[in-house]
């Protein structure tokens, strides 16, 4: 059930790009065709010529300190001195329509000297590499960026790590030591929506329609970059068309306003089909890991190395390294480990935080290996993971929660859905992963308010945004069953920094945690409310007075809300107003947890044309509570399908700078068509979250475990040892290749068929 499927299916739900704004005109953004130049000169004389356009904005017209970014304050609103990718906003027009915007921007005329290239980490770290940012500002925005580690005079923005024990010494004591390299592409966000802001300057102050994840977050970047108070700038978040961390936090919204400010006019910049892949893509990462095991493959020693392609700008690429620090030893017992993360810059489209954060990049490299340390062992691959999984209540991460749900029982559950051991016709095998993350943040900000009205529904009002998620109805539903309300008679104002109090993210898998949490203290908050109004009223000490089901009780007395509110105010008027917060206080209870999901894929090799097809897929997914179990189900099987598409076709190509497959034609995403014949999602519920009831978020854990799910399976069809992304037909085609000439020449010995592939 999802409050809101009838407004968006019929259409008439008005996201960002439809609202009618008075005298709105269009934007449009002059972008840099080099990968790394020196911008010499802008000229804008023609453009600003033209019938129709009203303004043309460059490096000229930005405030004082014209940049802004998640963890340092290195991305300008439109390029500076220089550019870093090719499509870097360089200049941008708005005029009566985007015809005349279009045709402005190509009398615009740039002059350039190019620098080198740094199209890949390797060229980025090479000695002597330009440096792409000479000094970083830390934007202070959070507080786990706090300790933000840069190698100086280097393009390495931030280095991550993660170390216990002495893992030297463990691969000293191991039985054997593996060393694999893994290698992960960049790909598309793409949601359904474009990217689309209004944006209206009106002289005192500024109102921001976005189609955003992050509103007060991108309030607080607008008033400091235009000198703004806060109360002075409003953000408006319509209902989202899909997000997955392409719209978190301030992306066009800078260049909007300061387009608005110059023409006097409320302005619409809405990027198109290609320009959606000049915005964010998640990183590219190089992971090489060394593992030492005893001989019955118990994990005794591993260490990481990754590199993660962070592109030009840092967006959000510490807290990304510093997030996959934490996640790569999954959720494996590991005596001795040392993970080193560097976030490096390149002259690539930024990199952010889409969804997983960080968390399918490491997975990939560490339940890949996991299956070749099993295959060298000739052991089975689901014994080793039982012999390694922690158990529920063990320390995971010092300083961390326990692991609050059961990693074994899901494991196995996946296994017996998928069939583990069953006969397979050659061709064809089976694969498991675990999807591990932390999710919810261990600070966290989310406030809300609950209005009883004096008629006895309930308005909530909160900062989370709706981006297809199920949030505008998970937060209904808390009300109604706190307050024993019907749901229908519960509303939710829509997210807006001037009418709804702050939020601090809608991302992290924590709204249904967080901003839960909050919702839950603010309905609780009216009942207490309520409780001492109609002991007022009645004349009777409050502890006597009970209040939930839609109704007071006092001994014999009973009361509807309503009349209580008639009662406490003298007639049938007023509200009650319930207030709940949720921030870090020093000692409080961390309120993050283990977000956890399993793989299970069946699927099918062409052996003449590495084609892969998945078969069978089965996701088992941990949401403590799920307070709505349909929307945790649409969840993990919309995770999972996006993590099919990453496993077996999507990748960006790039050559000199320049993206090669930058459109929807040439950008191949999964169809209706890809999705398995047999296809599961399985919601458990273990309790133990910090949510309402016990509930974890969900959004993110399905899809981390997909590609090595799938590549699992690859290998046990193949005996291929698949290392790369995407599993592509001419990719695996080269690989079955290699290694049936590697086998005919006696360099590599051909396993015999594992047993538990049947």
């Amino acid at each position: 059930m999802r409050l809101d499927a009838e407004h968006k299916v019929t259409g008439a739900a008005r996201f960002t790009a439809d609202l009618p704004v008075p005298e709105a005109i269009a934007a449009r953004v002059v972008r840099s065709p080099y990968p790394h130049a020196r911008v010499v000169r802008v000229d804008v004389s023609r453009a600003a010529a033209l019938p129709g356009v009203v303004a043309v904005l460059t490096r000229d017209d930005l405030p004082p300190a014209p940049y802004f970014g998640v963890a340092y304050r290195d991305q300008p609103i439109v390029a500076t001195d220089r550019v870093r990718f090719v499509g870097e906003p360089v200049s941008a027009v708005a005029a009566v329509d985007t015809p005349t915007a279009d045709a402005a921007c190509q009398l615009i005329d740039v002059e350039y000297r190019p620098l080198p290239d740094l199209p890949t980490v390797e060229a980025a770290i090479a000695p002597g590499a330009p440096v792409l940012h000479e000094t970083l500002e830390p934007s202070g925005l959070f507080g786990d960026l706090g300790n933000l580690s840069p190698v100086p005079q280097t393009n390495i923005c931030h280095h991550a790590q993660f170390v216990q024990g002495d893992v030297e010494q463990g691969l000293a004591e191991a039985d054997l030591v593996f060393e694999d390299r893994f290698l992960v592409p960049a790909v598309a966000p793409l949601p359904l929506e474009p990217h689309a802001v209004v944006a209206h300057w009106m002289g005192d102050g500024v109102v921001v329609w976005s189609s955003t994840q992050h509103p007060f977050p991108v309030a607080q970047d607008l008033a400091r970059l235009f000198g703004l108070p806060l109360s002075r700038v409003r953000v408006i978040a319509p209902p989202v068309g899909g997000g997955f961390g392409m719209k978190a936090y301030s992306k066009l919204e800078p260049l909007a306003v300061a387009l608005a400010r110059k023409a006097g006019r409320p302005v619409r910049l809405i990027l198109d089909g290609e320009e959606v892949f000049q915005l964010l893509t998640r990183h590219a990462a190089v992971c090489t890991v060394k593992v030492g095991v005893r001989r019955d493959g118990t994990l005794v020693a591993r260490r990481y190395t990754v590199y993660l392609d962070t592109g030009a700008y840092a967006d959000t690429g510490p807290r990304v390294a510093n997030k996959v620090a934490l996640r790569a030893l999954g959720p494996y017992r590991t005596p001795h480990a040392r993970v080193d993360v560097y976030c490096v810059y390149t002259t690539k489209v930024p990199a952010g935080s889409m969804r997983g954060f960080g968390g399918p990049q490491v997975a990939w490299a560490t339940e890949r290996q996991m299956d070749l340390v099993a295959h060298r062992l000739g052991l089975d691959p689901l014994e080793v993971r039982r012999r390694n999984v922690v158990r529920r209540g063990e320390v995971v991460r010092p300083g961390k929660p326990p692991m609050d749900c059961e990693p074994l029982e899901m494991l196995e559950r996946a296994a017996d859905l998928i069939g583990w051991g069953k006969p397979l016709p050659r061709g064809r095998g089976r694969g498991l992963a675990f999807g591990f993350k932390d999710g919810g943040g261990s600070r966290t900000v989310s406030t809300a308010v609950v209005r009883l009205h004096a008629d006895g529904s309930a308005t909530v009002s909160s900062g989370s945004v709706e981006i297809g998620q199920g949030a505008s109805t998970i937060l209904r539903q808390i009300v109604s069953l706190e307050l024993g309300v019907p749901l229908q008679q519960v509303t939710l104002s829509p997210p807006d920094t001037a009418a709804v109090p702050y939020d601090q993210a809608t991302s992290m898998s924590r709204t249904t945690v967080s901003m839960g949490l909050a919702v839950l203290e603010a309905a609780r908050d009216v009942l207490a409310q309520v409780r001492e109004f109609a002991a007022e009223w009645w004349g009777v000490p409050v502890e006597t007075v009970e209040a939930g089901g839609g109704e007071v009780r006092a001994g014999a007395r009973r009361a509807t809300y309503a009349e209580v509110v008639a009662g406490a105010f003298g007639m049938p008027a007023g509200e009650v107003i319930g207030r709940g917060y949720v921030r870090t206080r020093p000692g409080e209870h961390d309120r993050s947890f283990w977000e956890m999901g399993v793989g299970a894929a069946e699927v099918e090799v062409d052996p003449e044309t590495g084609a892969v097809r998945v078969v069978r897929y089965v996701s088992v997914v941990d949401a403590g509570k799920a307070i709505n179990r349909d929307l945790c189900e649409g969840q993990d099987e919309g995770a999972a399908v996006q993590g099919l598409g990453h496993a077996l076709f999507e990748a960006l190509r790039f050559e000199g700078g320049h993206l090669l497959n930058g459109s929807l034609l040439e950008y191949r995403v999964p169809l209706a068509e890809d999705v398995p014949e047999e296809f599961r999602s399985e919601v458990v519920e273990h309790g133990g979250g910090p949510g309402p009831y016990g509930a974890k978020g969900v959004a993110e854990g399905g899809i981390v475990a997909v590609a090595p799910a799938v590549g699992n399976a690859v290998q046990a069809a193949t005996g291929v040892a698949v290392t790369e992304l995407p599993l592509t037909p001419e990719n695996l085609w080269r690989m079955m290749r290699a290694r049936a000439a590697q086998t005919r020449h006696g360099t590599v010995e051909a396993p015999p068929r594992p047993q538990w592939c049947g």
